[in-house]
């Protein structure tokens, strides 16, 4: 049973919202097919839309999501609270979370987060790449942290019971989330492992190790941005992951895909090649053999072709994320 923490899938539904049942038609078959039990759907605004855009386009996913649950007829349930975690099962009953992939949407004002909170959302990562009102994302050039406004967005999070994300984040901006977030869990969707791959969206030992104290858990991501994009290869995506546990413990690693191939060559993302990539890497790359959730029976066998157990298999592909998420979700 597969948690995987982090897919842009809200990007092509939203875009293809004028089609009848989107979600069926281009994801349902894909989660079954590689045994995924709860998917967190990130809604990922295009920073360089105006503000009103942003919302705008924020709301449209949000609609995207709400719209697959209704029309799924109780095969999918919309993760809010600790009890829509029980009877998870890839065939008859998926869970779908709401994160948000950076709060741009909420402009300068910290206190929209409320309505987020009340439409879905349970987990929040303050940035995407850029800086924005609260705090700076892992591709600024500088090492900003979070501003005034990033520490009243976190206390209000706080207060709502919302879980962390520290994807994207910039280095000051993790370690100023990790201390104003108190004892709420901080976990990383999706990124790789920087002693393994050098790149900004990467965390460092010490980074894993603070996550990992705090009880959190690190998704890791297959792309070749955060994998390897000279070897984009599934033997160097299980690098990271053994890499992750050999630093954090088999308790604190997870799985946060984002498989993007598809949407990003399906016309919801206007240029595929942003998105502060180096050259000759573009946001349709995806790791060989590992391009989308059906790619998920070859990670099981490669984890045990390295030796793991059973038991931590299941820990890595969906235990680790479940366990946590029963704690940290409101009852």
């Amino acid at each position: 049973m597969i948690v995987d923490t982090h897919n842009d899938l809200l990007t092509e539904l939203a875009f293809r919202h004028r089609e009848p049942t989107p979600f069926s038609t281009y994801w349902r078959d894909q989660l079954r097919d590689g045994g995924v039990a709860l998917q967190v759907c990130p809604i990922y605004p295009a920073p360089e839309h105006s503000p009103e855009g942003t919302l705008r386009n924020a709301l449209h996913q949000v609609n995207a999501f709400h719209r697959a649950v209704r029309e799924s007829q109780g095969s999918i349930v919309s993760v809010t609270r600790r009890a829509d975690l029980m009877n998870l099962d890839p065939e008859t009953r998926l869970g779908m979370m709401l994160s948000m992939e950076g709060v741009e949407p909420l402009g300068s004002d910290p206190e929209l987060i409320e309505l987020f909170w009340q439409l879905g959302v349970r987990l929040v990562a303050l940035t995407w790449n850029t800086r924005n009102y609260f705090a700076d994302g892992a591709g600024e050039p500088g090492d900003g942290g979070l501003g005034r406004l990033g520490d009243e967005l976190v206390e209000r999070l706080v207060g709502l019971g919302a879980i962390l994300d520290v994807a994207h984040a910039s280095r000051r901006t993790f370690y100023g989330l990790i201390e104003a977030a108190g004892d709420t869990l901080v976990i990383c969707s999706h990124g790789g492992c920087r002693a393994v791959h050098e790149t900004s969206r990467n965390l460092d030992d010490e980074q894993l190790k603070v996550l990992a104290e705090r009880g959190g858990v690190m998704g890791l991501m297959a792309h070749p941005l955060a994998v390897d994009s000279d070897r984009p290869t599934l033997e160097r995506y299980i690098d990271h992951i053994e890499h992750a546990v050999s630093v954090m413990g088999i308790d604190h690693v997870g799985i946060g895909a984002d498989f993007i191939r598809q949407v990003a060559t399906s016309g919801a993302i206007p240029d595929p090649g942003r998105a502060l990539l180096p050259p000759g890497v573009s946001l349709a790359d995806a790791i060989e053999n590992f391009e989308g959730p059906r790619g998920y029976p070859a990670l099981t066998e490669g984890l045990e072709r390295r030796g793991y157990s059973k038991d931590e298999q299941l820990a890595i592909l969906g235990g680790n994320f479940l366990r946590v998420f029963a704690t940290a979700l409101p009852a």
